[in-house]
């Protein structure tokens, strides 16, 4: 029997990606097939590098070729991914980052910088190019948490214009306003002059191509919000909440804005901090603080994914204080690394079926260069 390349793409369009629950062909994930005798060789695309799937999407292709040419038939499957973007053509605005994740809260004191640090940082493990902006200008974090207070960023003049280059550390791209003034100096701006730097954060910064960027929003609806909504293509949200109700009530409030007509932001779901305590001592055991379901409960009343629940450990706090985020451990030895690499996955995931469900406009290499 002879094997055409139309015999294996007929095959695999016999499988189907779980999440987008349309086939493999039809998504145009097969790339690169060939055929030499017996043995047919392509390759697959997922839409995120953390695919949970990966290993069954494989499966599901050696078994689709036997089923429909024949069991006797070898094959090579290369696996591979890329970051889709689907961008509003309205906004010109950072043309080479492909998706920009909003993570906030409703109050603070929830954790909301310590999840967005250790998703950056989860993010890159897993092969993404990805940069950070601490929009909390007030009460910058970030740059303790990442172990670079006091370093200041380069300045490079293009074409009679200066542009501020981000601080990279831990293979991620950052910029806070805690880099730019002494972190003893209160700012005490009104609001326009916050926006407007905010504003420059995004258009006289030299990002570069970015997979994903994350903005760590101050806690609150307000100016910082509306001003980072309107200047840049916002993919979606994370809401970041603690189990207990008075942080929900909040919670609600800030999900209530990006839902707004005149906002308009994808929530991609809800993360739960704090959720329980584990004592080293008993790594078997979990204690509820704050409450037990509280995030669960939240993200099924808004029919929204609940992307993560992370535990109360003094490691997390420790690598916040100390400038070695949690997050840079092998999670394969820390539950506490393990759970935002979880989490990582899970935003990547719900990106790639926004994105799928939106029609994807931009698709390329993980990391890809400029």
């Amino acid at each position: 029997m002879t094997i055409s390349k139309e015999d294996v793409l007929n095959a695999l369009k016999h499988v189907e990606d779980p999440d987008l629950k349309k086939d493999l062909v039809t998504l145009n994930m097969i790339e690169e097939v060939a055929v030499d005798g017996n043995k047919v060789s392509f390759t697959v695309r997922l839409t995120t590098p953390a695919c949970p799937l990966k290993e069954k999407i494989k499966n599901d292709c050696v078994n689709a070729i036997h089923e429909h040419i024949g069991a006797d038939v070898t094959t090579d499957i290369t696996m591979t991914a890329s970051v889709t973007s689907h961008r509003n053509p309205n906004i010109n605005v950072l043309p080479s980052v492909k998706n920009i994740i909003c993570v906030a809260s409703g109050k603070g004191g929830v954790g909301k910088s310590t999840v967005a640090v250790n998703l950056a940082i989860a993010l890159s493990k897993q092969g993404a190019k990805v940069g950070i902006i601490d929009a909390d200008i007030y009460g910058p974090s970030i740059p303790t948490m990442l172990g670079i207070r006091g370093k200041r960023p380069s300045v490079r003049l293009i074409k009679e214009k200066h542009y501020i280059e981000p601080i990279e550390v831990y293979g991620i791209k950052v910029l806070s306003m805690g880099m730019l003034v002494d972190e003893r100096q209160a700012i005490v701006w009104r609001g326009p002059m916050v926006t407007s730097a905010l504003r420059q954060f995004v258009t006289d910064c030299l990002w570069g191509r970015l997979d994903y960027l994350i903005l760590d929003m101050p806690p609150g609806t307000g100016d910082v919000h509306l001003t980072m909504i309107q200047t840049v293509n916002v993919t979606g949200a994370v809401i970041v909440t603690t189990p207990q109700e008075v942080a929900l009530s909040d919670a609600r409030k800030g999900l209530a804005m990006f839902r707004l007509d005149t906002v308009n932001v994808p929530v991609l779901g809800i993360v739960e901090n704090m959720s329980y305590f584990t004592p080293a001592e008993l790594p078997d055991n979990k204690y509820y603080i704050f409450g037990k379901d509280g995030g669960k409960k939240f993200a099924e009343e808004y029919e929204l994914p609940l992307l993560g629940e992370l535990p109360i450990v003094q490691s997390i706090r420790e690598g916040g204080d100390d400038g070695t985020p949690i997050a840079l451990r092998d999670s394969e030895i820390d539950l506490s690394s393990r759970a935002f690499e979880d989490l990582a996955t899970n935003v990547a995931r719900q990106i790639a079926i926004k994105n799928a469900k939106a029609g994807v406009t931009v698709s390329a290499e993980v990391g890809e260069e400029e």
